[in-house]
C-alpha cells in the first residue's frame, strides 16, 4: 500500500473513532456526521442540529491529504488529532497544522507546508 493509500485509510479510521464517541456522548438534538471526498481527499467530522433555539454546525475535524501530507485544516479535539496520527507512525513532517498561520507553522514541531 503506498503512503496516500495509508493515509486515507488511517485518516478514516481516526475520524470513525471519533465519531463513534460523539454519537454516545451527544444527544438527540445534535448530529455528528462524517464526510469522506476521496476524490478531492477531504475527510470531515461535523456536528449539525439544534440546541434549544440556537443552530448548531461547524467541523471538529476538517483533514485534507495535500502534496503527500496530512493537513489537519480545523481541529477541535481535546488532545489535538495530529496525536493520533502520530500515535500510528506518521513522521511529523508528514503532518501540517494548517490551522496555523503560514508564518507561524515554523514554531510548531510539524511541517510548515
Amino acid at each position: 500500500m503506498d503512503k496516500l493509500d495509508y493515509y486515507r485509510q488511517l485518516t478514516r479510521k481516526i475520524l470513525t473513532e471519533y465519531y463513534e464517541l460523539g454519537v454516545k456522548i451527544t444527544h438527540s438534538q445534535i448530529e455528528t456526521d462524517l464526510i469522506f471526498d476521496e476524490l478531492h481527499d477531504h475527510y470531515l467530522l461535523i456536528v449539525i442540529g439544534w440546541e434549544g433555539e440556537e443552530r448548531i454546525k461547524g467541523n471538529t475535524i476538517h483533514i485534507r491529504l495535500r502534496d503527500g501530507k496530512i493537513w489537519i485544516e480545523e481541529d477541535w479535539t481535546e488532545d489535538g488529532v495530529a496525536t493520533d496520527f502520530l500515535q500510528a507512525g506518521v513522521p511529523r513532517e508528514d503532518i501540517v497544522l494548517a490551522f496555523h498561520p503560514p508564518h507561524l507553522r515554523q514554531y510548531t514541531e510539524f511541517a510548515v507546508r
